[in-house]
């Protein structure tokens, strides 16, 4: 089967390659990535010889035709998801998230892909007090960025209930784990802690997020991609809720723990900031429909994913160094020029 993976070379699409290659082997994947600053080529160098790689932009019409020649299936990944950066600039948010994913799925419904696969995020539905998110929610987004997903997500809706493209949707919490651009929250405050940075937490840190390792969600999509129902969604869970001043202080204790520091050295460098406009109070989800309908549960908690991620950024500091200073972009400008290596 041949599997189109938009933004493939990004966190969470890098990390499904890696989960595809090795557990379905049946799979012919494809990869297309336009390399912007957190599409990174480094993700897949270990595979690079078993996947075809193009680099092209999802909102490019002819690219896109090319690259979906073939295909069967189309996994999107591809987006801009930075939240505070779509506060600074909601355009590049727009043009990816919205037009970029109006011309993936004409392409797929010009030539009758056997399935869609689009990854959401549970931001689209906005803020909940009390209780949990379910795939019926109401959609009620407080970013440009979670707008732009749920315009998204709008528009493969109306695909599949217009043109009949097969399609399922998917909402996850918050991932972590390696790959991650240091400019999300738990990367972050790694990056920051191996520097002796300031920490910076949000408003008093009092937002909750549920957590979810990134290969729990690897698997839940390659699920999806198998037996998910036709014109569904499903929530994606971590069943890991914290605040977010108490998620850094989990972190502070392990890495310091890592470098054989006092814990307290570490903590000390937590620093409250200004908060985010908009910034949701707390989100949750309800995963009951993946556990019933396809039989999958989150298998990596909290203390062991975050252990996990701290142990990767350490031992590919070089990774992020290479990732935060200029010259990845380097590279991928010499990639333009001289084509991929």
């Amino acid at each position: 089967m041949k599997i189109l993976i938009t933004g493939g070379a990004g966190f969470i699409g890098s990390n499904f390659v890696h989960h595809a290659l090795a557990n379905h082997t049946g799979w012919q994947l494809a990869v297309l990535d336009k390399l912007t600053y957190a599409g990174n080529l480094e993700n897949l160098k270990d595979v690079v010889d078993r996947v075809t790689l193009i680099h092209g932009d999802i909102a490019d019409h002819e690219i896109v035709r090319k690259a979906v020649e073939g295909v069967e299936v189309i996994v999107n990944f591809a987006a801009e998801s930075h939240v505070d950066r779509s506060i600074l600039d909601a355009a590049p948010f727009i043009e990816t998230n919205v037009k970029g994913t109006q011309v993936l799925l004409e392409a797929a419904r010009t030539i009758g892909v056997k399935r869609f696969v689009h990854v959401s995020t549970d931001e689209v539905y906005g803020s909940i007090e009390r209780g949990e998110f379910t795939e019926e929610s109401p959609l009620q987004p407080n970013s440009p960025y979670a707008a732009s997903k749920a315009a998204a997500d709008l528009l493969c809706r109306s695909y599949h209930k217009t043109y009949g493209l097969p399609l399922v949707i998917t909402r996850s919490s918050n991932n972590y784990g390696p790959y991650q651009f240091p400019e999300k929250l738990i990367p972050l405050m790694i990056y920051n802690a191996l520097q002796g940075k300031p920490l910076p937490v949000y408003g008093r840190g009092e937002n909750a997020r549920d957590w979810l390792y990134v290969e729990d969600n690897c698997r839940a999509i390659a699920s999806v991609v198998e037996k998910g129902r036709v014109g569904e969604i499903y929530n994606i869970g971590g069943g890991a809720e914290l605040k977010n001043l108490d998620l850094v202080r989990q972190l502070c204790r392990q890495v310091a723990a890592a470098l054989g520091k006092p814990a307290a050295d570490v903590e000390g460098l937590i620093t409250f900031v200004k908060d985010r406009p908009g910034h949701d109070w707390r989100y949750a989800l309800d995963h009951s429909k993946m556990t019933g309908e396809l039989g999958w549960t989150p298998s990596v908690n909290l203390q062991d994913g975050l252990k996990r991620t701290i142990h990767w950024y350490l031992e590919n500091r070089a990774w992020m160094e290479h990732v935060i200073s200029g010259e990845y972009q380097k590279y991928v400008a010499r990639v333009y020029e001289h084509g991929w290596k």
